[in-house]
């Protein structure tokens, strides 16, 4: 039985504060009590050291990775790197001038420790189906969760889907890496819920089509990262939080620093949202990066490339353009090379000795992924490009590690190392795609930039995906993103009602 609420604007259903269908939301509640799932809310995910201590003391029973609904309480940035304990400060790397040629410091925040998945994108996930779970929008008996992504947004929505006891369904592009397949084939018990879209990154038109043929089964439910506001508003008060947590231990040491740019790639818009939290309490400029062959926010351009993770060639719904301050472009050349050096013994004997890097900091390099990279690079340019200095923080995030581009890192080698990496190869990778790393494809944005990016977005938006022109134009006001935040608290109170009437308040009950 599918709820009834397919009349309802698509924004009414996100953001509202009402139940939706009272059948449906009695149905999860006894569903969530027969699997004992108590729900985590948004400020204890922005805050885990609310998180009640009858909680913390059985999540010490329970591993990481585990499709447990305790795991509920680990989709936050404050694990530490074993994903079992909690830290005072996330787990992040500073990198050194070494590294990067720049004095401004570039921290990196580790999305490795986020639980299941390794990533980041859990957290979005959680933010999208349970405001809807805990409004009666969404029925875990009987309808499917369909996650459309390019990459780790779907393994993250499969992951919440099987703890609630749903069924998810996973929407991504062939080309992605062969260990992202590996991972939803061990979390799906049904083949057909891995759907394979034609091309890679760049081709999120296809995964758009393919939802529009699934949402005509009113039971299949499209959880699209790149419409949802739950993972804009989650991104800008948790990473937000945990980037603030990480820039004032930072400002302990050292008061003169100041964050003076967060920089993220742009795929679904999700993490740059974080920005909006760090320009409001620092006022940090925001900047958004993109693949070089594919740059659609720099030249209104087109292609494919190989940085997964971040699909393009439109302009997310999510996306707060006007209050973006920069937007620069990395070539994939780089980011698969440095996959290599980054992960190779040979690369990683000639950053040690050839060029002093600690190996305190090299062992952390498995945490590093594709758009992770892409990220660094992006700090390092607008470093150069804005002559910061050594008390200009540039603050940026790692959503994933180098485990799940194994696959792509052995591409690389034989086809472009000629099968093998050496100290010659290292040093040549190292002196273009890091010491060489210029200030080119950047763009600093005025209003007309901004008017003109903005404007891109019509045409996924209103007609192909058939926006009103009305809900489309007030994204353009800081307004109306503020407005937005009333929302968590809304959604915490209806959280800790749900969890109340399943009984889960109050007692926490470790499911077999």
């Amino acid at each position: 039985m599918a709820c009834s609420c397919h009349n309802l604007d698509v924004m009414e259903i996100q953001l509202g504060t009402d139940i939706i269908d009272k059948s449906v939301y009695g149905r999860a509640i006894v569903h969530l009590r027969d699997r004992k799932v108590r729900l985590p809310k948004f400020s204890e995910l922005a805050a885990p050291n609310t998180i009640p201590s009858a909680i913390e003391r059985q999540l010490a029973g329970i591993g990481p990775d585990e499709p447990n609904a305790l795991n509920l309480f680990r989709v936050h940035w404050f694990n530490g790197t074993n994903r079992v304990g909690k830290v005072v400060v996330p787990e992040h790397i500073i990198l050194p001038f070494e590294i990067t040629g720049v004095r401004s410091p570039i921290i990196v925040a580790l999305g490795t420790p986020f639980p299941m998945i390794g990533a980041h994108k859990v957290l979005a996930a959680y933010a999208c189906l349970v405001p809807r779970l805990v409004r009666g929008e969404f029925d875990p008996i009987v309808q499917r969760a369909v996650w459309p992504s390019t990459g780790n947004y779907c393994r993250g929505g499969i992951a919440i889907s099987r703890i609630l006891g749903c069924r998810g369904v996973a929407v991504l592009p062939e080309g992605m890496s062969v260990e992202r397949f590996r991972w939803l084939e061990s979390w799906i018990s049904n083949p057909g819920d891995i759907i394979r879209t034609p091309g890679t990154e760049s081709n999120v038109r296809e995964i758009y089509e393919e939802c529009e043929l699934l949402s005509q089964d009113p039971n299949n439910v499209i959880f699209n990262q790149f419409r949802e506001f739950g993972n804009y508003l989650v991104h800008r008060q948790c990473t937000g939080a945990a980037l603030s947590t990480i820039v004032d231990a930072y400002q302990c040491a050292c008061p003169e620093a100041r964050p003076a740019a967060f920089v993220a790639t742009s795929g679904s818009s999700g993490t740059l949202g974080a920005g909006d939290a760090l320009k409001e309490n620092y006022g940090t400029k925001i900047v958004a990066v993109e693949a070089l062959e594919c740059p659609t926010l720099l030249y209104a351009g087109f292609g494919s490339h190989n940085i997964q993770g971040i699909g393009d060639k439109h302009i997310p719904f999510i996306h707060n353009v006007m209050n973006t301050d920069l937007v620069t472009g990395v070539s994939d050349e780089s980011t698969d090379l440095l996959n290599v050096l980054f992960n190779d013994k040979v690369g990683l004997d000639y950053l040690e000795s050839r060029r002093n890097v600690s190996p305190t900091i090299l062992q952390r390099f498995g945490e590093l992924g594709l758009s992770s990279l892409a990220n660094i690079i992006g700090a390092i340019k607008i470093s150069k490009h804005l002559g910061l200095g050594d008390q200009d923080l540039v603050v940026t995030v790692a959503t994933d590690g180098a485990s799940l581009y194994e696959s792509e890192r052995e591409k690389t080698i034989k086809e472009t190392l000629s099968g093998a990496l050496d100290t010659i190869s290292a040093a040549e990778i190292f002196g273009e795609h890091l010491s060489g790393i210029r200030s080119d494809h950047v763009m600093e944005l005025n209003s007309r930039d901004r008017e003109r990016i903005f404007n891109l977005g019509y045409y996924t938006w209103v007609e192909q995906r058939g926006e009103s022109v009305d809900r489309f134009q007030e994204r353009r006001k800081m307004s109306f993103w503020n407005s937005l935040m009333e929302h968590l608290t809304v959604w915490d109170d209806m959280i800790e009602e749900f969890n109340g009437r399943t009984g889960m308040n109050g007692r926490v009950l470790k499911r077999d």
